[in-house]
């Protein structure tokens, strides 16, 4: 059980990074919001992959601790995340325990997310309820919320789980997205992916991942390569994340 909730949460409550990092626009302008179907502003990639440009966060490495406890209307997870401070060293995420972290947070339960890799170029946020706290020898930003009150859709991948994080992601125009259309128009983009389940798992190999992936009927995974930016998520309203069974996450493109 334990480890499908570890599964479940872990990925669904990929977060944007902070103000801190310099890859972070000044301004960005939000889209109108016009249906549930966001326009189509892609065409076939060219490429298996896209180089980003050395201002991108794309491809960086990071990793997350989730603090769990209950509510009165299910379980709420505090999301620390260690970009941009650093990528997460491989030594150094391999010497943290969850078992010893919830005790010193006060948590019911600590989860180790990671590693993780971005998918987007930058991420806009603002930075008033950004609290660092050290976790063994890394440093993190506490950067969103997550509450799970519809305990029947832990361990259900392709379920979309609301995540409080107030930031907005920018795609640039050039770049391969990979995107998840579901029955009823939605699509989602990928925000990260994941080396938990698949640890050879790199960005080259997600053109052709739709081929791996159980899609439930109706849906489709395609890679495009935008032809003007991608704006998803807004800094007032909460953001809708789901999962894949190898833990890569998306997000609801508005």
């Amino acid at each position: 059980m334990k480890w499908v909730v570890v599964a479940t949460i872990s990925a669904v409550v990929m977060t944007g990074c902070g103000s801190a990092d310099d890859t972070t626009p000044t301004d960005v302008t939000e889209p109108a919001v016009s249906s549930s179907v966001a326009p189509d502003t892609s065409t076939p990639p060219l490429d298996t992959s896209t180089e980003a440009p050395s201002d991108s966060m794309r491809g960086k490495r990071y990793c997350e601790v989730l603090l769990l406890g209950p509510t009165a209307t299910g379980i709420e997870a505090t999301v620390f995340n260690s970009f941009p401070m650093g990528d997460c060293p491989d030594e150094l995420w391999r010497e943290l325990d969850g078992e010893a972290i919830a005790v010193e947070q006060g948590a019911a339960l600590a989860l180790l997310n990671g590693p993780r890799y971005w998918l987007m170029d930058a991420v806009k946020r603002g930075s008033s309820d950004v609290i660092s706290a050290m976790f063994g020898r890394i440093e993190m930003n506490r950067y969103a919320t997550v509450a799970i009150t519809d305990t029947t859709s832990i361990g259900r991948s392709y379920t979309p789980q609301t995540v409080d994080r107030k930031s907005t992601f920018i795609f640039r125009s050039g770049q391969t997205i990979f995107r998840l259309t579901a029955d009823d128009g939605r699509q989602f983009v990928m925000q990260s992916w994941s080396q938990q389940v698949d640890a050879a798992l790199s960005e080259a190999d997600l053109v052709d991942l739709g081929g791996r992936l159980q899609l439930p009927t109706g849906w489709t995974y395609e890679a495009v390569t935008l032809t003007a930016d991608l704006i998803v998520g807004a800094s007032a309203q909460p953001a809708q994340v789901l999962q894949d069974e190898l833990l890569n996450s998306y997000s609801l493109i508005d």
